[in-house]
């Protein structure tokens, strides 16, 4: 790769907002380098509750803006990625002692209403006692409750994916590169990098843009200036269990303690349960699942379900560290899930994000695209709305004729295993599969249903260097593998590494 020693823009961060402004700001005309010391959407971002949704709960806090753009979103990012992002109808159990019927009734329609929907249903009173979607309730305890629209994603993907369509378009991605320090001139930083193999690299950039988020403060220190604002780490923590019940409708519940818990359908054969929010200490090392928090989650569940959730069903966990604006609330739970973006312009321009939410990354990327250009002389025009992220053109068709066509194409994929390629890559499939027309031509199944043509691609295509890139973000095939089958998943992922 010809690493550049001089860029417009230099992104601190392979997060959904550091690689959205990645692309956003590339797609303006600045030249853009993106270093993340990890891999792409290593941490918060592929740690998600993995929803594109309008966050109904904050309107009790009376955020209305934020729910108003996350509900506009919503359609926006269907739209630009309808491979890995789709409808999913949300079932709400009452509990008339905890918030009455009217209220709900109210806020639905609000959910409704407070942006233009285009392409999902809206909201309905349920009587569930005489409904599929109220048999895994406890009866006659839940018979009433109501249904809503909001979207699911694919998390680590749409992080990659806006990283790759910013390398697309001439932007320079460095995942497994630190920033280390950067001295400030009046036109210029001079940023040091430091490689995976301790090499150190001099760059200069125009303009900075510190979207590290739980790192943001240590990262702002770096560049020798002070962070407006606070940030407050609250950690989120889901479990996944086998399978809970029959259909594609989730269930968000509400919990004694007025919060609410997720259960969604999951990777076919699982449910996955969420999310906690407790402080986090950035002491307390990688954030992982507590005991106590996967105790918190299947008691949340089994108070309203028909069959209890117990830890021991607990196939996988995964915990992230959600970087919150503190707005000095007492309960992380009420904590603004909005963001904020400083602009400092004493020299060379510096602009820092705290907050934000996954769902709201593209408008997020957008203000600060608009910000960072206009200090740079160099505006530029809004332009990530309208064009599809790298897979997500189906040439007008839906998704489901999409799948069909290729169905036909490629008689010899399982529709399992096609259905997951399209999930994963969408209208790339045919630049995947490279003319194969069996198993075998596409190098056998290297565990999982991962076979080496794909590997092969992700290595070429998605910065994948380690068998956790594939298995755990690129895709959640580990999920599907015994121990021992990921251990010799990773023997052969490292004989085709020599190999290459």
């Amino acid at each position: 790769m010809n690493i550049p020693d001089s860029v417009d823009l230099l992104v601190i961060g392979g997060g959904v907002n550091g690689c959205g402004i990645a692309r956003d700001a590339v797609g303006r005309g600045l030249s853009v380098m993106l270093v993340e010391r990890g891999d792409i959407a290593e941490a918060t971002s592929s740690s998600s509750s993995k929803l594109i949704h309008g966050g109904i709960r904050y309107l009790e806090t009376y955020e209305f803006r934020l729910v108003r753009e996350a509900l506009a979103e919503r359609e926006v990012l269907l739209g630009i990625a309808p491979h890995i992002i789709w409808p999913m109808r949300f079932v709400l159990p009452h509990r008339p002692e905890m918030r009455p019927r009217w209220m709900i009734r109210a806020g639905l329609f609000l959910y409704d209403n407070l942006a233009r929907r285009k392409s999902l249903p809206a909201s309905e009173a349920l009587n569930l006692d005489a409904l599929p979607q109220g048999e895994p309730l406890k009866q006659p305890q839940f018979s009433r409750g109501f249904a809503y629209s909001d979207c699911w994603v694919e998390d680590s993907r749409l992080v990659l994916l806006n990283a790759r369509d910013a390398a697309d378009r001439g932007a320079t991605i460095l995942p497994r590169t630190a920033f280390e320090s950067a001295k400030r001139g009046t036109d210029a930083w001079v940023v040091t990098l430091r490689g995976q193999d301790g090499s150190a690299r001099s760059v200069t950039a125009r303009a900075i843009a510190n979207a590290a988020g739980p790192w943001v403060t240590v990262t702002q220190g770096a560049t020798g200036t002070a962070l407006k604002g606070r940030v407050r780490l609250v950690r989120g923590s889901h479990i996944v269990v086998p399978a809970l019940y029959q259909g594609n409708q989730a269930y968000i519940l509400q919990n004694d303690d007025r919060r609410v818990v997720f259960v969604i359908p999951y990777e076919e054969r699982y449910s996955l349960i969420g999310t906690t929010d407790v402080p986090h200490d950035p002491g307390m090392g990688p954030p992982r699942c507590t005991p106590e928090e996967a105790a918190y989650l299947c008691e949340a569940v089994s108070r309203q379900f028909r069959n209890p959730v117990t830890p021991d069903q607990i196939a996988w966990t995964y915990s992230g560290v959600r970087p919150l604006h503190d707005d000095g609330s007492d309960n992380p739970s009420a904590v603004t899930r909005d963001y904020t973006i400083s602009m400092d312009t004493q020299g060379a321009p510096l602009l820092t994000v705290l907050g934000g939410k996954i769902t709201t990354y593209r408008r997020l990327a957008e203000d600060a695209a608009n910000q960072i250009g206009r200090a740079l002389g160099r505006s530029g025009t809004s332009w990530t709305g309208r064009a599809a992220l790298p897979g997500g053109d189906f040439g007008g068709l839906s998704r489901a004729a999409f799948t069909e066509s290729m169905a036909r194409a490629h008689p010899w994929l399982d529709r399992p295993l096609l259905n997951r390629l399209i999930r994963t890559h969408g209208s790339l499939l045919e630049r995947v599969i490279d003319g194969a027309t069996s198993i075998e031509g596409m190098g056998g199944d290297l565990g999982g249903g991962i076979t080496a043509r794909e590997l092969e691609w992700m290595r070429a295509h998605e910065w994948v260097e380690a068998p956790d890139d594939v298995l755990w973000r690129r895709t959640k095939r580990g999920l599907h593998m015994t121990p021992a089958e990921r251990e010799a998943f990773a023997q052969r992922f490292g004989a085709l590494a020599t190999a290459a």
